[in-house]
């Protein structure tokens, strides 16, 4: 049964945001520090990784649909990616970091104090790209979490880059937000986990971080891409009307 958990979701390869939340000392003494996927898709994919992985055990790790699809592209099994930046990132990675993605689980259960056995996942239980919303239905969210053990009583998930907190029948879920790519509210967003639930933000030098990206990634659109992720140009209302068809809304029940 763990005490306290740190969950990071969605760093996208953005080493300035992962070290700030990494320096918050909620996530330093934390038991475990929880990665919910998408972890290297983004400017920084192998600085990301072997930060991480000198964490040693200290990190539990779930893979994304980014980190699926960079692997994919890495192994000839797909020929493009949606993602603009993802095909460079794929290109940077070493055989050795490609293994650790290919060995990422989809999902995993651990015990945290005063939340029971936590179910982690990327987008949902069932799918690494699924879209489920704060404001899904709750026949949407029946559908996606129909499947779970009944001990199961809180799920945490990422994939759509904007937190939350909510109930869906009976269940508690979280979405911990981005750390690298955020829509809505600039700052790294992630979540700490026991006995409660609390959705953090970790502000750092966006400027700064801008600059040291712009100058270290060899990504053609590097400065653009970091000034629209980084300030979180999108807001979170367009990227609730991107993602909201996604979800089956407009589907008849």
């Amino acid at each position: 049964m763990l005490n306290r958990v740190a969950v990071l979701s969605d760093i996208h390869g953005v080493l300035p945001a992962l070290d700030a939340v990494l320096a918050e000392p909620e996530v330093s003494t934390a038991d475990r520090i929880v990665l919910t996927g998408d972890i290297t898709a983004g400017p920084q994919p192998c600085q990301v990784l072997d930060l991480l992985a000198g964490l040693g055990e200290r990190v539990v790790w779930i893979s994304g649909n980014a980190d699926r699809e960079l692997l994919e592209y890495r192994r000839g099994d797909r020929d493009t990616i949606p993602d603009p930046i993802a095909p460079w990132a794929a290109e940077q990675l070493s055989e050795d970091q490609l293994s650790l993605l290919g060995s990422l689980p989809h999902s995993l259960s651990v015990p945290v104090r005063g939340l029971g056995t936590v179910l982690f996942c990327h987008a949902t239980p069932r799918n690494d790209e699924e879209v489920v919303l704060v404001d899904s239905r709750l026949d949407r969210w029946e559908e996606v979490l129909g499947g779970l053990d009944a001990d199961i009583r809180t799920v945490v998930c990422g994939h759509t880059h904007m937190p939350f907190v909510r109930l869906a029948h009976g269940r508690l879920v979280v979405n911990p937000g981005s750390v690298g790519m955020p829509y809505g509210r600039a700052g790294a967003h992630w979540a700490l986990l026991g006995p409660g639930v609390e959705l953090r933000t970790t502000d750092f030098d966006i400027e700064a971080a801008t600059r040291r990206i712009t100058r270290e990634c060899s990504y053609p659109d590097i400065a653009e891409w970091a000034d629209y992720f980084l300030h979180a140009r999108a807001t979170d209302a367009e990227a609730l009307d991107a993602f909201a068809p996604r979800d089956g809304r407009d589907q008849t029940p």
